[in-house]
C-alpha cells in the first residue's frame, strides 16, 4: 500500500551512557532552538526535562520524557498561511543509567532518528557499546554527537578514530566546512560516496558532489552515521548539530489506515492512566472507538477521552493525532508497553532484561494482597519490574535492574501509596525449559465437570519464550473449546518443577481433547489444560537455566594470564586477548551470577585501571544446576497453586490421581507417540514425535 506524509514531524531520541551531558545537550538545542527562554542545568536542577524530583536531586534522567521544538529544513511543506514550515522535531529524551536502561529501550521502537550522545572526555564507555547495538538491532538511523571536546584529552580526529574502530566505518565527521555551498567538505564528500555503489556513480557523474536526498537515504539506511563536536554545556557545535538535524533528518511515509505502537504507560498528577504511542498510520481522534486485543487476549473496544502532546511537565491538549505524533492518550485502561494497535504489529521483545529478583518487604498493618494489587500499577508502567504474588512464600517479589533502581522505587512507593517499604537482598532471576519433546494430559472430573486436555511439549531456540498453537482435531474438540483452552495456557505464568523458576524457550501444542455435552464450563478447561503443562513437565528433562552477562574486559598487559584464570574459574567462555597498544581487550559471555561482582576483584588486582563493562545476553543453562536446586528446596508436589494431578469422578465423586498414574485413567487417545530415533546401542538418540497417521 502506498504511503502518505501527513506531517512534517520527527520523532528523535537523545541517547548515552550517564554523565555524557545527554540532558544537558537535551536542553541546549531546545535554547538554541528558541523552544525554552532559559538555558537550564542538572546541577542547578532547574534543566527543562528533569521534572521530577529524584531526577533533580540525583542529577540524572530516570523516566524518558518528550519536548517539542522546530527548525529550518530543505524541502519542508507550507503551513496553512502559505509559509515555509520547519521540521517539527519530537525529543525524547531517554535514561542513561543502566538500571533505567529498559525505559531507554521502550522508546527505541518508535524513533524515526536517535542522537547518541558520546563524551569526549571518556570516548565510548561500557553503556555506550550497549546503545550502539540496541540502536542497530531496532534499525534507528542514527547522527552522533560527541560532548565535552572542550575539556577533552583526545583530538576530534583521535575521537572519531575510535568511533570507525568500534562502531563502523560510516561514522563521518560532518563539521562545516568553511566556504562549502553544502557544508560539507570535499574529504567528506569522497567518504560519503565511498559508502555506497550509487552515491558513488552520483558523485562522480555530478562534479563530485551529492545531493541532499542521497545523503538522507545513506542515514536512513545505517550506512552513514553523521558526527558532530563540541560542548554542550558552552553550545558551541550546537548550531551546526540543529541544522544538521534540519538538513538530513527527514519525516516518514505512513500508510492511510490506523496504527499506533504503545511504548510507555505512565499516571499524570490526578492519577488518570496514560497510555503514550507513536501513529504510525492514519490518525486518533478522541472520543473515537479504538478495539484491540488485551494481553490476555480479550477483545477490547474503549473509548480515547483525551490526547495530549508533552513538551517537559506541560501539554497541549489535541482532538486528532497525525501519523508520526508521540501522542499521550487517557481512557483506555488495558494497553500496554510494546503493543501494536491497529494495523501496527507491535515492536520486538526487549532485549535488556533484570537478572536479580528481589523481595518487597511492606511495613506492619498493610495487607499483602491488597499491596500487591497497587504495586501492579508501577509494573504497568516498568514490564521488567515483573512484580509477582509467590502464594507459596506468600511474599511479593520483584525483578531490578540494580541498586540506584531499588532506591527509586522504594522512594516511590513512599510517595505514590504512602508505604515506607524495604527491598531485600537478591536473588538470581533463574528460568527453565526442557531438552526434548515431551506430551503432557490433563483431566477434571469432579461432580457435574468434565475436561480432558492433551498437549505436546517441544523446546525452542534460546529467547524465544513459551508459544501456543492448536493441532487438534476440530471433529473431536470444537473450535471454541480449542481457543479457550489456549487463553487459558496464554494467560498462566507457568512454573518449572526444579525450581519454580519461570517456563521458557518452549512451544505448546493442544493435540487433543473432549468436552462433556452438558458438563463442561469454561474453568474446567482451565484446570485441565494447566494440569497437562505441569504433567508434562514433571515428566521431561528439565533444564535449569541462569542469566548469562556478555562481556568486555580491558585490562594492563602484565595481568592478562590473571584475567584469564580467573573467567575460566567463572565458566566464561572467550575469545583470545586483542592487543589494543598497552592494553588488552577480552570478550566473551559467562554466568551473570559470577560475573557480577568481578569488578570490585578486577579494580583491586589492576589498580583501578581495569575495567568490565557487561549486559544481559539471554538465559543458559545453569553451570551449578544442582547447587542451586538443593538451594532453593522447591518441591513440585507440595506446590498447591500449580497441580500436576487429575482428578477424575468415580461412583459420583472426584478422586485424585497422581500425575504419573493419570495417564491410564484419560479418556481421550491423543494419537501422538514418542519414540527415540537412532539405531545401535551407540547411536546419538533423539526424540521423535509421531502423530496421527
Amino acid at each position: 500500500m502506498a504511503g502518505q506524509t501527513v506531517n512534517n514531524t520527527i520523532c528523535i531520541g537523545i541517547l548515552a551512557h550517564v554523565d555524557a551531558g545527554k540532558t544537558t545537550t537535551a536542553e541546549a538545542l531546545l535554547y538554541e532552538s528558541g523552544a525554552i527562554r532559559s538555558f537550564g542545568r542538572v546541577d542547578r536542577g532547574d534543566a527543562f526535562l528533569d521534572t521530577d524530583r529524584q531526577e533533580k536531586d540525583r542529577g540524572i534522567t530516570i523516566f524518558s520524557k518528550q519536548a517539542v521544538f522546530v527548525i529550518p529544513s530543505e524541502g519542508t511543506v507550507s503551513d496553512a498561511k502559505g509559509e515555509t514550515a520547519g521540521l517539527r522535531v519530537q525529543l525524547l529524551d531517554t535514561p542513561g543509567h543502566t538500571d533505567f536502561s529498559a525505559e531507554m529501550e521502550r522508546t527505541l521502537a518508535v524513533l524515526d532518528y536517535a542522537i547518541l550522545v558520546i563524551s569526549g572526555l571518556d570516548g565510548i564507555q561500557a553503556h555506550t557499546e550497549t546503545l550502539w547495538e540496541l540502536l542497530g538491532r531496532y534499525r534507528v538511523p542514527t547522527f552522533i554527537w560527541v560532548n565535552k571536546t572542550d575539556i577533552a584529552r583526545r583530538t576530534n580526529a583521535e575521537l572519531l578514530a575510535e568511533l570507525k574502530a568500534r562502531f563502523c566505518d560510516g561514522c563521518t565527521d560532518f563539521t562545516p566546512a568553511a566556504g562549502s555551498a553544502d557544508g560539507l567538505s570535499k574529504e567528506t564528500l569522497e567518504e560519503i560516496a565511498s559508502l555506497d555503489e550509487a552515491a558513488l556513480e552520483e558523485y562522480l557523474a555530478h562534479g563530485e558532489t551529492l545531493s541532499v536526498k542521497t545523503v538522507r537515504r545513506l542515514i536512513r539506511r545505517r550506512y552513514l552515521f553523521p558526527v558532530w563536536f563540541g560542548s554542550s554545556l558552552k553550545r558551541e557545535g550546537i548550531d551546526a548539530l540543529l541544522k544538521g538535524l534540519g538538513a538530513y533528518a527527514a519525516p516518514k511515509e505512513y500508510p492511510e489506515p490506523f496504527g499506533a505502537r504503545v511504548f510507555k504507560i505512565t499516571r499524570d498528577e490526578r492519577g488518570d492512566r496514560l497510555t503514550w504511542m507513536k501513529i504510525t498510520g492514519g490518525s486518533l481522534s478522541v472520543r473515537g472507538a479504538l478495539s484491540y486485543t488485551a494481553k490476555d487476549r480479550e477483545a477490547v473496544t474503549e473509548k480515547v477521552t483525551g490526547l495530549r502532546v508533552y513538551s517537559g511537565a506541560k501539554y497541549e491538549t489535541v482532538e486528532t493525532a497525525e501519523a508520526g505524533t508521540v501522542v499521550s492518550a487517557l481512557g483506555l485502561t488495558q494497553t500496554y508497553a510494546g503493543q501494536g494497535l491497529g494495523i501496527d504489529r507491535g515492536g520486538p521483545a526487549p532485549l535488556l532484561e533484570p537478572v536479580m529478583t528481589y523481595r518487597i518487604i511492606l511495613p506492619d498493618g498493610v495487607d499483602v494482597r491488597t499491596a500487591y494489587a497497587k504495586l501492579t500499577q508501577l509494573a504497568e508502567e516498568d514490564p521488567l519490574l515483573r512484580m509477582a504474588w509467590n502464594a507459596e512464600l506468600s511474599e511479593i517479589q520483584v525483578q531490578i535492574m540494580g541498586d540506584v533502581q531499588i532506591e527509586v522505587l522504594e522512594r516511590l512507593i513512599a510517595e505514590r501509596f504512602g508505604w515506607d517499604v524495604t527491598i531485600d537482598a537478591g536473588r538470581i532471576a533463574y528460568k527453565e525449559t526442557i531438552a526434548e519433546p515431551v506430551l503432557g494430559a490433563g483431566h477434571f472430573e469432579p461432580l457435574r465437570h468434565y475436561a480432558e486436555v492433551h498437549l505436546l511439549l517441544e523446546p525452542l531456540p534460546r529467547g524465544s519464550g513459551v508459544v501456543y498453537e492448536s493441532a487438534a482435531d476440530h471433529d473431536s474438540l470444537a473450535v471454541n473449546w480449542q481457543r479457550l483452552i489456549l487463553t487459558n495456557l496464554a494467560e498462566k505464568g507457568h512454573r518449572g518443577v526444579l525450581t519454580g523458576a519461570p517456563l521458557t524457550d518452549v512451544k505448546i501444542t493442544l493435540i487433543a481433547g473432549r468436552a462433556h455435552e452438558k458438563h463442561t464450563e469454561g474453568g474446567d478447561f482451565r484446570q485441565a489444560s494447566r494440569r497437562a503443562v505441569r504433567q508434562a513437565l514433571c515428566k521431561a528433562q528439565n533444564v535449569l537455566l541462569e542469566p548469562f552477562y556478555s562481556f568486555s574486559l580491558t585490562i594492563p598487559s602484565n595481568e592478562v594470564s590473571r584475567a584469564a584464570a580467573d573467567l575460566k574459574t567463572m565458566f566464561c567462555a572467550f575469545d583470545p586477548p586483542v592487543d589494543c597498544g598497552g592494553t588488552f581487550r577480552i570478550t566473551g559471555k559467562g554466568p551473570a551470577a559470577l560475573l557480577a561482582d568481578y569488578r570490585r576483584t578486577l579494580l583491586a588486582y589492576t589498580k583501578g585501571t581495569g575495567r568490565l563493562s557487561c549486559r544481559f545476553d539471554g538465559h543458559y543453562p545453569c553451570h551449578n544446576t544442582a547447587e542451586v536446586v538443593a538451594a532453593c528446596g522447591y518441591e513440585a508436589d507440595r506446590d498447591t497453586e500449580n497441580p500436576a494431578d487429575s482428578v477424575f469422578c468415580s461412583r459420583g465423586a472426584g478422586i485424585t490421581v497422581k500425575w504419573d498414574k493419570a495417564d491410564a485413567f484419560m479418556h481421550v487417545d491423543s494419537g501422538f507417540r514418542l519414540t527415540k530415533a537412532g539405531e545401535g546401542a551407540e547411536a546419538e538418540e533423539e526424540i521423535e514425535v509421531v502423530g496421527r497417521p
